[in-house]
């Protein structure tokens, strides 16, 4: 009963910033939600757990320089939550996004080939598969749903109307939701950077994480290429959206070979910008 008074209460407020937020515009709204992020959350969300994330990235990492990612990643998560109520403008817009690497998707557009997009929570992370889907690739998309279950309806709709009509949630029925998206020649795009309970251990940044080996059993079983994403917010509206080039099963014996050559990437994505990467999550539980 406590638990769901509490849900209850946050997504009332929640509904309200959104409400203050379609009010004051999306300029203004950024740079509101930015400030209060930046000011509220570590109340709400454990300073410890950020910091302990940070010295794991960074084992010399200097207390300034904690501060400085800190500030910066809060501010980005922010105007995130804020632009979820803006998403209408960014599916009818195409100023706010730069693409590099479209060239590593000519042959998915050309010969109507299935893969596997795997990214992390950057910068506003709903933009990569609304940006994939823009491209007329046929696409679904594996989330976690919010454990407010008052909040989750909302964000599923949002993400189904403007992000990517085909959502999958995560779970054994997810699965096999998955595998029949395959057989009909769908394109799939998961985030690979939380913690998963049913994951393996791999290694990430030199410590052992929880990691979902989903990605690479799909490639592997139904032979499919793996595209990693990453998105980087520029300015305030502007993102820059990158493809990297296709990772073949063929090159990988196992799952787990496979798996850790993404977690390295993923590094890799981090390390260019750990600004924009949620710090928050208890990643190496």
């Amino acid at each position: 009963m406590i638990k769901k008074l509490k849900y209850f209460i946050q997504a009332i407020i929640i509904y309200i910033f959104f409400i203050i937020g379609k009010l004051l515009g999306k300029t203004i709204s950024r740079k509101v939600f930015s400030f209060l992020f930046f000011k509220f959350v570590p109340f709400f969300k454990s300073k410890k757990i950020i910091e302990k994330n940070l010295r794991i990235f960074k084992n010399n990492i200097s207390g300034d320089e904690i501060n400085s990612i800190t500030l910066e990643f809060l501010k980005n998560y922010g105007m995130t939550f804020i632009e979820y109520i803006f998403l209408n403008d960014f599916r009818k817009d195409n100023s706010h996004m730069t693409i590099k690497g479209k060239e590593n998707l000519l042959k998915i557009l050309q010969q109507n080939k299935s893969v596997i997009f795997v990214s992390g929570h950057f910068a506003n992370y709903e933009l990569m598969s609304m940006e994939i889907n823009k491209m007329n690739i046929k696409l679904a998309t594996i989330y976690r749903p919010l454990n407010n279950f008052f909040l989750n309806p909302l964000m599923e709709y949002l993400r189904r109307k403007y992000v990517c009509k085909y959502q999958i949630k995560k779970g054994i029925k997810g699965v096999r939701e998955v595998i029949d998206f395959i057989n009909k020649d769908f394109s799939i795009a998961l985030m690979i950077d939380q913690r998963v309970s049913e994951g393996e251990k791999i290694n990430f940044f030199n410590k052992s994480a929880l990691t979902t080996t989903l990605p690479a059993q799909l490639s592997i079983k139904y032979n499919l290429p793996i595209i990693p994403v990453f998105i980087e917010r520029i300015n305030a509206n502007k993102f820059q959206l990158i493809f990297h080039s296709q990772i073949k099963p063929d090159n990988y014996n196992n799952k787990l070979s496979l798996t850790k050559k993404l977690n390295e990437i993923l590094e890799q994505m981090i390390s260019k910008n750990p600004n924009q990467w949620i710090w928050t999550h208890n990643r190496w539980k």
